[in-house]
């Protein structure tokens, strides 16, 4: 097999020849037709997280050896599988729930592997889709696409099942009342179809870049607003007033701010990016404003499967996905990290 590798930190991915890996137990061997490339791989090729008050995690305090092959937004057909796998059979097209963990604890008994504390990711702990064959230890962690593109139903496996996730934690709310997306890259694109699949009336977009305002506006933003410079908070409570919940596709200590500064009482703040700072919040005007704020790690294999049916069933309209040669993998990354990416760059394998 072929494999773009990451070998150190900020260095250009190398590409590696192993061996196709051979399945036993209940594992699954699947051929990648497609992998999304995400941020969360380029904060991954970067070697560290930034943790607030000048500290950084490293990829070693993940578990993370390398050189590792990234990418966990993978579909792909089943070439292999072992003497004990059920459930697909050799030639099926699947999507790869990827956040895996043990396998053999509370959280993995109940579908809930993104909070197992023994993580081990395809694409973080194993490797993943920017490789041309990806083990699957079971065949649960196998997704129909259905009528779905595999292309672009891939990055549901990531991008989709966050968003799902994420707005699980404030919906169903008052189709008319405005919710906050900061990030108009594929995330905040996938949350205003996610949104719209949801039948939710006024959703307000931010973000720096002129171009992706105006693709979230055609996609469905009622308002968007220009974050690149002035304050956020203020420019959103003057288009709209105060917004009952946000979500930050960003993180960072300016946009998390901007966000819970723009919280109408009650209001609920999803945190889904990672690129890291502080927030410093006052305990008192949280209980004064009965405000909530949630870490979204991620999604649930059972996200992933209502993300799909939504999709399948016609109520999600497609993201827009730039398909690259997976020979140019690295291209790719820097193409995401310069910010010339609209909506989901996505790996081609065939």
């Amino acid at each position: 097999m072929k494999a773009w590798m990451i070998t150190e930190a900020k260095a250009p991915l190398e590409n590696f020849e192993l061996e196709t890996p051979e399945p036993t137990g209940s594992e699954v061997v699947v051929e990648t037709a497609y992998c999304g490339v995400c941020h969360s791989d380029l904060h991954f090729w970067k070697g560290e997280y930034n943790m607030g008050g000048g500290k950084v995690m490293k990829l070693a305090d993940r578990g993370v050896e390398l050189p590792r092959a990234p990418g966990h937004e993978i579909a792909g057909r089943v070439v292999a599988k072992g003497p004990d796998a059920s459930g697909v059979e050799i030639g099926d097209m699947r999507v790869i729930y990827p956040w895996l963990g043990c396998g053999d604890c509370y959280y993995c008994d109940n579908g809930l592997d993104n909070w197992c504390r023994a993580p081990k990711g395809i694409g973080v702990v194993r490797n993943g889709g920017f490789g041309s064959h990806v083990v699957v230890p079971h065949a649960r962690y196998l997704a129909d696409p259905g009528n779905v593109d595999p292309a672009l139903a891939a990055t549901y496996a990531c991008s989709g099942l966050t968003i799902y996730s994420s707005l699980k934690k404030f919906m169903p709310i008052d189709p008319d009342a405005p919710i906050l997306l900061i990030g108009a890259g594929g995330l905040g694109l996938m949350a205003i179809e996610m949104l719209k699949a949801m039948d939710h009336r006024n959703i307000v977009s931010v973000d720096i870049d002129p171009a992706k305002l105006e693709i979230a506006k055609k996609t469905g933003a009622t308002t968007v607003i220009d974050g690149s410079s002035g304050d956020i908070a203020e420019k959103v409570a003057a288009a709209v007033g105060k917004v009952p919940a946000a979500l930050d596709m960003v993180n960072n200590d300016h946009t998390a701010r901007a966000a819970l500064d723009s919280l109408d009482k009650g209001g609920t703040l999803v945190l889904v990016g990672v690129s890291g700072g502080e927030l410093n919040i006052s305990l008192a005007t949280m209980i004064f404003m009965g405000w909530s704020i949630h870490g979204n790690l991620t999604g649930t294999p059972g996200d992933l499967q209502a993300v799909l049916e939504l999709a399948n069933a016609g109520k999600l309209a497609p993201t827009p996905v730039q398909l690259c040669p997976a020979d140019h993998a690295n291209q790719a990354m820097m193409d995401l990290k310069d910010g010339k990416v609209t909506g989901r760059a996505v790996l081609d394998w065939n």
